[in-house]
C-alpha cells in the first residue's frame, strides 16, 4: 500500500519541524551545561518551547481538520530525535546511567522501526496516543530535573527516571498491541 501524504503545508507540520529543528542549539547548549548558569535558562526555555510547541501542533491540526499522514510522521520523529540526542548528549557526560540511556533509545527505535513496518503494511500511520504522550512528557521531566541538577535529591532523580523507565517500556508494550490490531483488521 503506498502512503498518501495529502497535506504538506500546513501551520501544525510546521511547529512540528520547529521542534524538530530545535534539537540541534538544545544539542549545542548542553555542552556548556556546567559552564554558566544562563545555559540551563536557555535550556529550559528551549524544553518549554518543545512542550509547548509538541500540544500545540496536535491541536491545531485537530481544531482545524488539517490531519495529515505527514504530520502523524513529523511529529513523534520531532518527539523522538529531541530526545535521542538530549539522552545521548547527558549520557556522554555521565549524568544519566547507561541503562536509562538504551531503554530510552530502544523505546523510540523500536517504535519508529515498528511504525514503519506497520505503515508499509496498511498504508497508513498509527497516531500518537495519551500513553506514547505521557510517556515522553515524564522522559521530559526527568531530563528538565537533570539540567536543573536534581541529580543531588537522589530521591527525587530516581523517582522521575523510574518512572519514565515504566512508562517507556508500557508504551513500547501499548504500541505493539496497537500494531499488531491495526495489521489484522486494516484500521487505525
Amino acid at each position: 500500500m503506498k502512503l498518501k501524504f495529502g497535506k504538506v503545508n500546513t501551520l501544525s507540520n510546521y511547529i512540528s519541524l520547529f521542534r524538530l529543528l530545535l534539537s540541534v542549539p538544545v544539542y549545542f547548549l548542553l555542552d556548556n551545561l556546567h559552564y554558566s548558569a544562563h545555559i540551563r535558562i536557555y535550556l529550559i526555555i528551549a524544553f518549554f518551547l518543545a512542550y509547548v510547541s509538541d500540544i500545540l501542533d496536535g491541536y491545531i491540526a485537530r481544531k482545524t481538520n488539517q490531519i495529515s499522514e505527514v504530520g502523524k510522521i513529523i511529529d513523534p520523529l520531532a518527539d523522538k530525535v529531541l530526545v535521542i540526542l538530549i539522552v545521548t548528549k547527558l549520557f556522554l557526560m555521565g549524568e544519566i546511567p547507561a541503562y536509562f540511556f538504551w531503554i530510552i533509545v530502544l523505546r523510540d527505535v523500536l517504535i519508529f522501526t515498528g511504525g514503519i513496518f506497520v505503515t508499509r503494511k496498511i498504508g497508513k500511520v498509527i497516531p500518537s496516543n495519551i500513553l506514547g504522550k505521557v510517556t515522553v512528557a515524564s522522559i521530559a521531566l526527568f531530563l528538565l530535573a537533570v539540567v536543573l541538577n536534581v541529580r543531588e535529591t537522589k530521591v527525587l532523580y530516581y523517582l522521575l527516571m523510574y518512572i519514565s523507565i515504566t512508562l517507556s517500556v508500557a508504551s513500547v508494550i501499548g504500541y505493539a498491541i496497537r500494531a499488531n490490531k491495526s495489521i489484522k483488521t486494516g484500521k487505525i
